[in-house]
């Protein structure tokens, strides 16, 4: 089976060179190691040095020289938009301090579909519409790679966050 170690940014590469295309969702395009099937068949091990996120429009490079082309797939989102009492900024706040994948557009948020965070919106007054869209959610500082963004909590300092009710809060670290 093919491997491929490298990813090339949008832009960087010529779309009409590609092989073959895979269409894959959020989750998908952000691994290390795994095994795919483009549309055209052709089968590979991605086996990246790290995890990364493969964007809308990147390469994945397999090691034949290959280029297989990624596009974002469509995948249950929740359109969040400001509503009477509440602006959009308000909103991200309260979504950002869920530490939510969420991407940030001009007048919504798009959101992974759940019926708790809907909830918690629709009782802030955002109104909140079930769509089906690709997901390219905000990366953060930290997720750069280049920045060297340091987790550690000293000084008596603690997040605080409330958990939605039947809902663990867990604190993920992202590794470097």
């Amino acid at each position: 089976m093919q491997t491929a170690e490298r990813i090339i940014a949008r832009g960087e590469w010529d779309p009409a060179s590609a092989s073959d295309h895979i269409a894959l969702d959020h989750d998908e395009r952000h691994r290390r190691r795994f095994r795919y099937v483009a549309k055209g068949g052709t089968a590979f091990l991605l086996n990246l040095p790290r995890a990364a996120v493969i964007g809308h429009g990147d390469a994945i490079a397999l090691a034949d020289g290959r280029l297989i082309a990624v596009t974002a797939a469509p995948e249950p989102l929740m359109a969040v938009r400001a509503g009477p009492g509440i602006g959009l900024v308000r909103l991200a706040w309260h979504i950002g301090n869920r530490h939510l994948p969420a991407e940030i557009q001009a007048d919504r948020i798009l959101l992974r579909e759940d019926h708790v965070i809907r909830h918690m919106l629709e009782g802030l007054g955002a109104s909140v519409d079930a769509v089906h869209a690709p997901f390219t959610p905000e990366q953060g500082a930290y997720a750069s790679g280049g920045h060297g963004h340091d987790h550690h909590h000293g000084d008596g300092h603690h997040h605080d966050h409330a958990a939605p009710p039947g809902r663990e809060r867990h604190h993920h670290h992202h590794a470097h």
